[in-house]
């Protein structure tokens, strides 16, 4: 066989002195190749081409090589899902060569630094086995110089099927661990999942919003680092206490010692307006780690604040490790102040920041793509300027994914997003061993030091589902019987430790100013889990359960973290993965895209348009009633959870995005597009609005204000025939009352609407400040499909990039649909009484006369 030449990159450093020499740091990101491991003789032979070497991106993974080589199709595309599988159950083999200069290897040490390995990985130099990993979730560090050599050297890195390893060992089991989402394509016979026994993101073996690939490579950076005497392994900043007057700081320095000496620990905080503070401490150290704390005081601090209640100013600490005079090693990190508490008692779960309640208003998080490498800083960035634009103030970061990277937490802290962030369980039951259970000690002290300090973050969550499924979840139950009280009883304990210990001490030690909650959902250990009555609760009888969309109103949760409905992406996207849109539901490619049920989600989403909206007229009919259904479904819920205040205090649905281009719950499109519901989430989550709902013949207002002062308003409600006609009319002045919602009018229908008949009739409840329509509810008395409603009869009247929208008569859910032209309005979804205009701006590369042809108005009334 041929032998391809290695590329050799030199690394280049400066020679100096050996002693206290500052660290230097090179990436070792360039110049790796991969191939199948040659051990693997079976996949070598099905694939030849890949078992010669070719490049690698690092970081990335060994699917997205192969994609750029086009040895597998885009799996995001048509269904192409099925052909990248095989690499998930090939054994790899990736390669780097270094030259190593006699400068560099006259410093006393040289590591090798691995971010991310996925997942079961052998790294070896010159042939040697150095470090054996086995989390996709830790950084790895091998001391390598007694490895390596002057000149020429080789890095190795042998990866295992995650799936091959595991394998044997759960099938031999009688009874496995239970877990997530049975494979759709063999290489797991369904109930023997190897996903649980392993530390790798739960959604690479695919959930019901995402494809399976199961991601293998080196998936964050690589680093050499060469230091000398003493290096710094981290540094936190802890606030100790803050009050108006000062804040007290401590800056917490881990430092690695390769034997005893003294040195300097410096520590520098720098406030918004650039003036500094600077404390030291000389310290003797010993060999190995050593803790040393340098306390900081801050004067008249500035609070950082959630989006709506204030500013996000933001402090900057440098640390430096002083040894010999010099600075040989130093480290940086922006902080927030705040208080953070989790409101508890007789059942209560919220959040108070510097001492006022927030009703969290918000959406889920899961992962930003299938290969995390490729997601860059600005997409995720965008995705929080979209949560924030419509008055979202929290985001739960869903723990079936990755830990996500200090750039989202970044952005997030400038935003004043507030970040609920879960420890990376997706639902599966863990395994109870010893063993498992220390290694994610160690992942767990590692992400809460790394994301510490960030002051978007506001609770550090245990998991998802995995506390609530043991307790509740079928499967579980039987699992639990099959294999007897001790069985239960170890695993059961071991779930604990985990979640009430382990993780808990993680944060206690290395983010004690961020509350803990064991899971999601929960109540801490009080009482039975995923109910009305106490913590947190996820809320799946709408959608999974098919009942009616009304249900939302049945109660009154202390928090909802998740509820949701689906609903279709735009037809720009659809024809992305698709290839075209002549297409129907049921179409091979649209199953495809749905992971709901194994792609029977969409006559899940046929069955409540049935239900609620009546029968689509054609495909585009279907896509955009789907997001009518999602819009409206979620409204109901999430204005109903604010009027239930102060007993509800957070409603976070399900989900903001999405990983891949599909049909599901996201409220934007893996390409970025707006769906109906991310445009009404501006108004039912609104810092003041207007409650309405009805039923069993009575129409019930609130009003909610999020605002910290008294606001004088007005309400009143109208009803209407369909033809326009007037049929009566309430309202009053009122006070809305600081952080508050309350109930103003409970209103039958004959005192509102005399005789008119239900499907012919419908009100208009509005909440007035000042001279304006601060928030608005058309309200129908019969399910939509049911209405006798008039052709609205819209028209557009374009000028440039933007279009007026008027509406002669009711227009309910006014739709711009651009078709397969990729445009975003900048509102959408929006109801438009008799006679009225909305001017709507439209931003696309096309140009406006091809947006002028593409447009189609489409409402609930008829389209045009």
């Amino acid at each position: 066989m041929r032998r391809t030449a290695l590329l050799c990159l030199p690394l280049l450093f400066i020679a100096g002195a050996a002693a206290a020499a500052p660290k230097t740091v090179t990436s070792l990101d360039s110049g790796w190749r991969v191939r199948i491991d040659p051990a693997d003789a079976a996949a070598a032979k099905a694939h030849p081409r890949a078992a010669r070497w070719f490049t690698a991106t690092v970081p990335g993974s060994v699917q997205q090589d192969l994609i750029a080589t086009r040895q597998v199709p885009d799996p995001f595309l048509r269904t192409n899902e099925a052909a990248i599988q095989w690499p998930g159950l090939t054994a790899w083999e990736y390669q780097r060569v270094l030259d190593v200069t006699p400068a560099l290897l006259q410093r006393d040490h040289l590591d090798l630094v691995f971010d991310g390995l996925d997942t079961f990985a052998t790294v070896s130099i010159n042939g040697q086995v150095v470090l054996t990993a086995d989390n996709a979730h830790r950084r790895w560090r091998v001391e390598a110089k007694k490895w390596l050599r002057a000149g020429r050297n080789e890095v190795t890195i042998a990866f295992a099927s995650p799936i091959r390893k595991l394998q044997p060992m759960v099938l031999a089991e009688a009874n496995p661990l239970p877990g997530e989402y049975d494979s759709a394509f063999g290489d797991e016979p369904a109930g023997k999942q190897t996903s649980p026994y392993i530390r790798k993101p739960k959604y690479h073996y695919s959930w019901d919003w995402g494809p399976r690939i199961v991601n293998i490579g080196v998936w964050q950076d690589v680093r050499l680092e060469a230091w000398d005497e003493a290096r710094l392994d981290r540094m936190l900043v802890e606030q100790v206490a803050l009050t108006d007057q000062e804040a007290r700081l401590a800056a917490k320095f881990e430092v690695i010692a390769g034997h005893a000496r003294t040195a300097t620990l410096r520590a520098q905080v720098a406030a918004p307006d650039g003036t500094t503070v600077t404390a030291e401490q000389k310290v003797s150290l010993a060999h190995g780690r050593n803790r040393v704390t340098v306390p900081l005081t801050v004067a008249s601090p500035q609070r950082w604040q959630p989006v709506g209640y204030g500013s996000q100013p933001l402090y900057r600490v440098s640390g430096a490790l002083v040894e010999d005079g010099i600075a040989s090693d130093s480290a940086e990190r922006r902080i927030g102040l705040r208080t953070v508490e989790l409101i508890r008692g007789g059942g209560a779960f919220g959040f108070r920041v510097n001492g006022t309640p927030i009703f969290a208003k918000g959406a889920n998080v899961i992962p930003f793509d299938s290969f995390p490498s490729r997601v860059t800083p600005a997409t995720m960035r965008g995705l929080l300027r979209d949560a924030k634009a419509v008055n979202m103030n929290m985001l739960r970061i869903w723990g079936g994914g990755h830990y996500l990277p200090d750039s989202f937490f970044d952005a997030a802290d400038e935003l004043g997003l507030m970040i609920w962030s879960d420890f990376m369980f997706g639902g599966s039951v863990t395994p109870p061993d010893a063993a498992f259970r220390e290694n994610v000690r160690v992942e767990a002290e590692e992400q809460v030091a790394r994301l510490s300090g960030h002051p978007s973050i506001v609770l550090w969550a245990g998991g998802n589902e995995v506390l609530s499924g043991w307790e509740n979840w079928s499967d579980r139950k039987a699992f639990k019987k099959r294999v007897g009280v001790d069985e239960q009883e170890r695993i059961g304990t071991g779930m604990a430790v985990l979640f009430d210990r382990v993780l808990r001490d993680a944060v206690r030690d290395y983010d004690p100013a961020v509350p803990y909650w064991p899971g999601s959902p929960s109540t801490g250990y009080e009482g039975p889990v995923d109910t009305d009555a106490a913590g947190d609760r996820h809320f799946w009888d709408v959608w999974s359960g098919s009942k009616p969309v009304e249900n939302y109103l049945d109660s009154c949760p202390r928090f909802m973290s998740e509820y949701g409905f689906q609903g279709a992406p735009d037809l720009a996207t659809i024809k992305d993965f698709a290839g075209t849109l002549k297409l129907t539901p049921d179409a091979p490619v649209m199953r495809a895209h749905q992971k709901f049920l194994a792609g029977a989600g969409n006559e899940r989403l046929m069955f409540y348009l049935r239900e609620r909206l009546g029968e689509p007229r054609d495909f585009a009919d279907f896509v955009y009633l789907t997001q009518v259904n999602q819009m409206q479904a979620i409204e109901l819920a999430a204005l109903h959870h604010r009027a239930c205040r102060p007993i509800n205090m957070g409603s976070l649905f399900w989900q903001l995005n999405d990983v891949w281009p599909a049909i599901s719950w996201a409220s934007i499109d893996h390409s970025g597009r707006w769906k109906l519901l991310q445009y009404a989430a501006r108004r039912f989550f609104a810092r003041q609005a207007i409650v309405a709902e009805h039923r069993d013949g009575k129409l019930r207002l609130a009003v909610v204000s999020d605002a910290t002062r008294p606001i004088a308003a007005r309400w009143r409600v109208r009803a209407f025939a369909t033809d326009g006609s007037a049929l009566g009319e309430r309202g009053g002045d009122l006070t809305l009352a600081p952080l508050a919602a309350a109930e103003v009018a409970s209103i039958g229908d004959a005192e509102l609407f005399a005789a008119a008949p239900p499907e012919a009739s419908y009100a208009v409840a509005e909440l007035i400040i000042g001279d304006a329509v601060a928030s608005r509810r058309v309200i129908e008395r019969v399910l939509p499909k049911a209405m006798r409603w008039p052709a609205p009869g819209l028209s557009a009247r374009w000028d440039g990039r933007s279009v007026t929208i008027t509406a002669q008569k009711l227009a309910q859910a006014v739709m711009l649909d651009f078709g397969a032209t990729a445009a975003q309005p900048s509102d959408d979804g929006f109801d438009l009484l008799p006679g009225e205009s909305r001017t709507i701006t439209i931003e696309s590369e096309a140009p406006p006369a091809a947006l002028k042809r593409a447009l189609v108005l489409r409402s609930l009334g008829g389209s045009k």
